[in-house]
C-alpha cells in the first residue's frame, strides 16, 4: 500500500506510528507496574521482569508483527529480519551506553550491589554471547528461537524463586506518585487495568506494522541497510520506554527500578523478542550484527561490569561521559563501515 505513497507521506506516517507506539508502551508500562505492585513484587524484581518486558513491548511487538508478515509473504524475509534485529540489538546498545550515561548524569551517581552484578549483569552478557553464537551461521532457526525463549523462562523462574526467598514488605512501595495514584487496590481494578493493557497492546501491534512497512519502503528506495536504520533510528526510539522508566526511578529515588529496567531489558529483548520471533518465522541475520553490533554489545557489557566491580558498584559522572562517548563511536563506525546488510 505504501509503495505508491510519496517519500514525505511514508516518513510522516512512520514517525506518527512510532510516536504512538512509544506513548502506548509507556502507558502500558504504568498499568503493569501497578498490577505488579498489587501482587506484592519488589521494585528490583519488577524492574528485572515486569518492567523489562513492558518497556520491551516495542521490540517484542515489532518482532511478532514482522514474523507474522514474513510468514504471510507481505514482508521481505531478509529486509524484515534486518529491520527488527537491528532495532533490537541497537536498542540494547543504546540502553547500555547512551541511556545509562544520561541516567547517571541526571542522578549524579548510581550504585549497583555486588549480588546484582552476578545475578543480573552476568546473565545480560551471557544472553548477548548466546545471540552471537546462535546467529554465527547467518540464521536464527526455530531451534535457536526455542533455546533463547526457553532460557528466558528459566531465568524468570530463578528470579521468582529468589524473590520469594528474599522478599521484604518495604521493597513493595511505589515511589512514583503518578503510578501509585492509579495503582489497583482490588481485583476489579486489576481486571480493568489488564483490559486497558490488552487494548494498548493491539494499538502497539498496529503501530508496529505501520513502522515496519514504512521502514521497508525507505530501505527499498534508498538502498540503506535495514539493520542500520533499525540500529540508528528504531533502536533509539524503542529504548525510550526504558529511558522514561529509568528516569522515573531516579526522580523518585528508586534505583532498583532504574537498574533493573535497564539491565533486565537487555536480557528480555534478545530472549523474548528474537527468540519468540525466530520460533514463528526464523530470521536471516545481517552480517554487520555478527561482526560489529553483537561483539560491541558484549565488549560494552564486560567493560561496564569491570568498571562497576573495581569501583565497588559505583558509577559516577566520569563513567557516564565514557558511556555516552562509546555510544557515538559505535554509531559512527556502524554508519561508515557496516551499512550494507547482506
Amino acid at each position: 500500500m505504501m509503495q505508491n505513497w510519496s517519500n514525505f507521506t511514508v516518513i510522516a506516517v512512520g514517525l506518527i506510528a512510532l510516536i504512538l507506539l512509544v506513548l502506548g508502551a509507556n502507558y502500558a508500562v504504568k498499568k503493569l507496574i501497578g498490577i505488579a505492585n498489587y501482587f506484592k513484587l519488589s521494585s528490583t524484581f519488577m524492574g528485572m521482569t515486569v518492567l523489562s518486558v513492558a518497556t520491551s513491548l516495542p521490540e517484542i511487538t515489532s518482532h511478532f508483527t514482522a514474523s507474522v508478515n514474513i510468514l504471510r509473504g507481505t514482508l521481505d524475509y531478509q529486509t524484515g529480519s534486518a529491520i527488527v534485529l537491528g532495532a533490537n540489538i541497537g536498542s540494547d546498545v543504546v540502553q547500555q551506553t547512551l541511556i545509562m550515561g544520561v541516567v547517571i548524569l541526571l542522578a549524579g551517581t548510581l550504585y549497583f550491589r555486588r549480588y546484582f552484578l552476578w545475578k543480573s549483569m552476568i546473565p545480560m552478557i551471557a544472553t548477548t554471547v548466546m545471540c552471537l553464537i546462535l546467529g554465527w551461521d547467518g540464521n536464527y532457526s526455530r531451534i535457536d528461537g526455542a533455546i533463547l525463549f526457553g532460557s528466558f523462562l528459566a531465568y524468570i523462574y530463578y528470579l521468582y524463586m529468589d524473590e520469594r526467598k528474599h522478599y521484604k514488605e518495604e521493597d513493595n512501595q511505589l515511589q512514583s506518585e503518578e503510578v501509585a495514584d492509579g495503582a489497583p487496590t482490588n481485583g476489579r481494578e486489576v481486571l480493568r487495568d489488564a483490559l486497558i493493557t490488552a487494548v494498548l497492546l493491539v494499538v502497539i501491534i498496529a503501530c508496529a506494522t505501520l513502522v515496519l512497512s514504512a521502514t521497508e519502503v525507505v530501505v527499498d528506495r534508498t538502498g540503506i541497510g535495514g539493520s542500520l536504520i533499525g540500529v540508528v533510528t528504531l533502536g533509539l526510539a524503542s529504548a525510550l520506554p526504558e529511558l522514561t522508566t529509568a528516569l522515573a526511578g531516579v526522580r523518585h529515588k528508586e534505583a532498583g527500578i532504574s537498574l533493573g529496567t535497564l539491565v533486565g531489558s537487555n536480557i528480555t529483548n534478545p530472549l523474548v523478542a528474537i527468540g519468540g520471533g525466530a520460533l514463528i518465522s526464523t530470521y536471516a541475520v545481517p552480517r554487520p550484527l555478527i561482526v560489529w553490533d553483537l561483539p560491541w554489545e558484549i565488549l560494552t557489557g564486560i567493560l561496564l561490569w569491570i568498571i562497576l566491580w573495581f569501583n565497588n558498584g559505583r558509577l559516577g559522572k566520569k563513567s557516564a561521559i565514557y558511556l555516552i562517548v562509546i555510544y557515538f563511536i559505535y554509531i559512527i563506525f556502524r554508519s561508515l563501515f557496516f551499512n550494507v546488510d547482506f
